[in-house]
């Protein structure tokens, strides 16, 4: 395939916007200064290639230290001791808890800075950054400082050993400077995320990461205790800052200055305080079920449908990957709050691959799950948590879309629309819990979140459509779903007859390889098939020459 047939294949699966729009309460110049040539905004063609590569690589940040966890957790547990490694959970969680002190401005400098970026102005993009990270620190130091003065009392409130009470003051402090150095790592790496780098924000993330987990051992070995652990935690973070400085400055040359960007502190202010109140009700609203099925079932419960939980969110990791990518990718092709073409064409692209993907993901989960958790939990988690599991994942399927809309509001500006739905939603939801979980225990926890997320799916897409003209076509929603009904061949097998899950298995592969074939035969359109053949070829060529 030549070059020339590369481009136009790139322009006819993504369409540009073909004049450029600038954002409200540009700073203005003045007349003494010397021209400057005009902003050329940059092309926003093959945005879908760029998505879609941008979620592969933070999906591989994600599993990578991930992988390094679970092979360095269990030198922590031991050399920690029991007690000990659960002070450094708590220490973790603290401050955790408190992600709301950077006033929203992480989500706020992608969104304000990628516009600029889209713009083509790349000194307001720098304006920006510097903007949110002032504010940012505004709002965390206090709370950070108030952690220090009041560590001792903050642990007092949760039952540590006497014996460990001193050290977890002392760590506590440290994680307190920590979360601040977290929050500017998640607004300097704005020029990455605003040129979908996400390779580069991925291997300085990742990295310092995947370090910080490799000396924890190492350090608790040296006999330095929790306080070393946390300690590690602070130069990685550290490490991850001096990173992005690096890089985002290599993209972005005026990132180093001391003007902000005044003219957009009260859109900043008002988009960050809808952060906030939409993160605090989606926090009340993912764990609410947990509180009251520990009090009205029991901790057995709590347990069954925790594990339940932390297995079936796996299924959502490539879509909160994508999500972070699609943030600036909205930004850029929504500047001016206007929709068009380039934004619907990603809109019902991203969903629909989504789609093709969850169907037999969610079926192989079904398959194993009652194996995995027999085998990695114990026989009564087996009996346990599948049930919970099952349910949940209806839900988590759901979940998986709803991301899409959710951020493309977000990059509309219209952070205060979620907050209101998420905080319209918590009183019925809590009395849905309750009525549920009394009568059906983990199975009804499991109902009550699935059906809340259901609804917010089907309400976030009426808000999208409502909003932003961006609407989610139907049928070709409805052809990947007739596709994949095949899939519940090897369910069926599974729970009607006795074959072993060799068997079993081996009929889903069956079974999946015919749901690709009418996926490629009847579902995937024309342009979806040259996208994926010049990707193929692209990685071919790229294997030859190397």
């Amino acid at each position: 395939m030549t070059r020339k047939n590369r481009k136009q294949i790139e322009k006819t699966t993504c369409p540009t916007r073909p004049e450029p729009l600038t954002l409200l309460n540009v700073t203005s110049k003045d007349a003494s200064e010397p021209a400057k040539p005009p902003k050329t905004p940059p092309s926003t063609a093959g945005m879908t290639t760029k998505v879609v590569k941008g979620s592969l690589w933070t999906l591989a940040g994600q599993v990578a230290p991930l992988a390094v966890s679970l092979v360095a957790t269990p030198f922590v547990i031991r050399m920690l001791g029991a007690e000990s490694y659960g002070v450094l959970i708590l220490i973790g969680l603290i401050p955790t808890y408190l992600g709301f002190a950077d006033f929203g401005m992480s989500m706020a400098s992608t969104k304000f800075g990628s516009e600029a970026y889209a713009e083509g102005d790349e000194e307001k993009e720098a304006r920006i950054v510097r903007t949110a990270a002032l504010i940012a620190l505004m709002t965390s130091v206090p709370v950070a400082a108030a952690l220090i003065i009041f560590a001792s009392q903050v642990i007092g409130l949760f039952n540590v050993p006497e014996a460990l009470q001193a050290e977890a003051i002392t760590a506590l402090r440290i994680a307190a400077v920590t979360f601040v150095v977290n929050f500017l790592c998640g607004i300097f790496n704005t020029p990455q995320l605003a040129r979908l780098r996400m390779d580069l924000n991925t291997f300085i993330n990742a990295g310092s990461r995947i370090l910080g987990l490799i000396a924890t051992p190492i350090v608790l070995y040296q006999g330095y205790g929790i306080i070393g652990a946390v300690t590690v935690l602070l130069a990685a973070s550290l490490l991850n800052l001096a990173g992005h400085l690096v890089a985002s400055r290599s993209h972005l040359s005026e990132l180093f200055g001391l003007r902000i960007e005044p003219s957009l502190l009260p859109a900043m202010a008002k988009f960050g305080f809808g952060v906030i109140a939409a993160g605090i009700a989606g926090l009340l609203l993912a764990n609410v079920e947990k509180g009251v099925l520990s009090s009205l079932a029991s901790v057995k419960e709590l347990a069954f449908y925790s594990v339940a939980f932390i297995v079936a969110s796996s299924i959502t990791m490539f879509s909160s990957a994508m999500s972070q990518s699609l943030m600036p990718a909205f930004s850029q092709l929504n500047r001016g709050g206007q929709s068009d073409d380039s934004i619907s064409f990603l809109f019902s692209t991203v969903v629909r691959l989504n789609i093709i993907w969850l169907l037999p993901a969610s079926v192989f989960l079904i398959l194993v799950a009652e194996t995995f958790f027999t085998i990695w939990a114990g026989p009564e988690f087996g009996q346990g948590s599948t049930a919970p599991f099952y349910v949940l994942l209806i839900g988590l399927a759901f979940h998986v879309v709803t991301y899409i809309p959710f951020t493309l509001l977000m990059a509309a500006g219209r952070s205060d629309l979620i907050a209101k739905i998420y905080w319209a939603e918590l009183f019925p939801y809590l009395l849905l819990v309750w009525m549920l979980v009394s009568r059906f225990g983990a199975v009804g926890a499991a109902a009550a979140w699935s059906m809340r997320i259901i609804a917010d799916c089907f309400i976030l897409l009426f808000a999208t459509s409502r909003l932003t003209g961006i609407k989610l076509e139907y049928l070709p929603v409805v052809r990947i779903l007739v596709a994949g009904s095949i899939l519940a061949v090897p369910g069926f097998l599974m729970f009607l007859t006795s074959l072993p899950i060799s068997v079993v298995g081996f009929v889903y592969l069956v079974f999946a390889l015919l749901y690709g074939f009418l996926l490629w035969q009847f579902v995937l359109t024309r342009s979806e098939i040259d996208w994926l053949r010049l990707r193929i070829s692209g990685l071919t060529s790229i294997r030859f020459n190397t």
